[in-house]
């Protein structure tokens, strides 16, 4: 069988190569090495509201898939990007209920917003991180807590401005824009709520 190796989700950030795509960065969690996954605005949105806790008026989709799966007695035993290829990677959600167990094919990005709804283990096969993980050193570790402490503030100050009944449509998605150029995921689901509900 193959070696697994387990990860956790240690960061979200907006990819300044690819427009409107966000980087998700996975740590091996007894280890060194960094998995960073490309995925799409959607699912990092998906990703950050389950984190942050924040409730949506509405469920979204992988809220959806979890009230289905806990409606019919399903459980996520755990998740496995699992393979790829040509720069693509590819994940299964592993299922089961009382009688049966389900292999199911998925996106990283999806199978990890699921992941973080069933408080599942997130895991890696070896071959895929030897081939895309990134070795991370102390060094590393020191730079990117000084970037964190720089930062900060100007996520204070995005959070700063008026309420969001005031803005007209066209503001809202500038402001929609900002938040999540300003990685403040939390700014961005309460501005998409509001549009929402004006639509």
């Amino acid at each position: 069988m193959e070696k697994l190796v387990e990860l956790e989700i240690l960061g979200l950030s907006s990819n300044h190569s690819q427009s409107g795509s966000f980087t998700l960065v996975m740590g091996e969690v007894e280890g060194s090495r960094r998995l960073p996954i490309v995925i799409g605005m959607f699912e990092a949105q998906a990703i950050a509201i389950e984190i942050e806790k924040i409730i949506p008026n509405r469920p979204m989709t992988h809220d959806l898939f979890r009230s289905f799966a806990e409606s019919f007695k399903f459980k996520i035993d755990k998740i496995v990007i699992s393979d790829m290829k040509e720069g693509v990677f590819y994940a299964k959600i592993n299922c089961n209920s009382d009688s049966t167990q389900v292999e199911i094919d998925s996106r990283p990005s999806d199978a990890i917003a699921i992941a973080v709804r069933f408080s599942a283990r997130i895991f890696c096969s070896e071959k895929v991180m030897a081939e895309a993980a990134i070795e991370f050193t102390e060094e590393d570790k020191n730079e990117e807590s000084k970037k964190e402490m720089k930062s900060e503030p100007q996520k204070v100050a995005v959070k700063k401005e008026g309420s969001l009944k005031d803005f007209s449509l066209d503001k809202l998605n500038q402001l929609l824009e900002k938040a999540i150029n300003n990685e403040d995921y939390e700014r961005a689901a309460r501005i998409r709520d509001e549009i929402n509900k004006r639509n």
